[in-house]
């Protein structure tokens, strides 16, 4: 079983209460989950029309019977919980949450996902970069830092070049 990140998934579901959600087909378009593969999990929200109801989490896709389960919640409309859903048609989508992803920001200090880790891909830094305090960096070396930029490392956190 392996983590599975897929573009243009989407489909709808009808699931109520707190249980598995029923896949019932791509949304025109879009591609179903069975892009994810048998057993694999991946990130998901699902939405109810009009958006009052929704939940991002982690699920696993099950071929046999199309589901998604809603194994870990990682936010939601019923505060980080498992939302009990009414009845109607809801949007079921792949999405990559925010809490996980890990990127630069405008001042091109690398922002990292929940787990405190950050990574950086550069091979030469050009302009002032700083890992947010408390945080770890992982880079390819090796690392080229030009004149006049600086790589700041607070204290608490580690880069590692390797």
């Amino acid at each position: 079983m392996a983590l599975v990140v897929k573009d243009r998934v989407k489909e709808t579901t009808t699931v109520t209460g707190t249980g598995t959600a029923t896949l019932l087909g791509a949304a025109t378009g879009f591609q179903s989950f069975s892009a994810i593969g048998n057993a694999n999990t991946t990130y998901y929200t699902i939405s109810s029309n009009g958006g009052s109801e929704w939940e991002v989490g982690i699920g696993t896709y099950t071929s046999s019977g199309t589901t998604l389960s809603r194994d870990t919640v990682l936010e939601s409309s019923n505060s980080g919980s498992l939302v009990s859903f009414s009845a109607g048609t809801k949007d079921v989508y792949c999405v990559y949450p925010a809490e996980k992803a890990t990127y630069q920001d405008e001042g091109q200090n690398i922002v990292g996902g929940a787990s405190g880790s950050s990574y950086l891909c550069n091979t030469t830094i050009s302009v002032n970069t700083t890992i947010p305090t408390s945080y770890n960096a992982v880079s390819g070396g090796p690392i080229t830092v030009n004149s006049g930029a600086t790589f700041t490392v607070p204290s608490g956190s580690v880069w590692t070049v390797v």
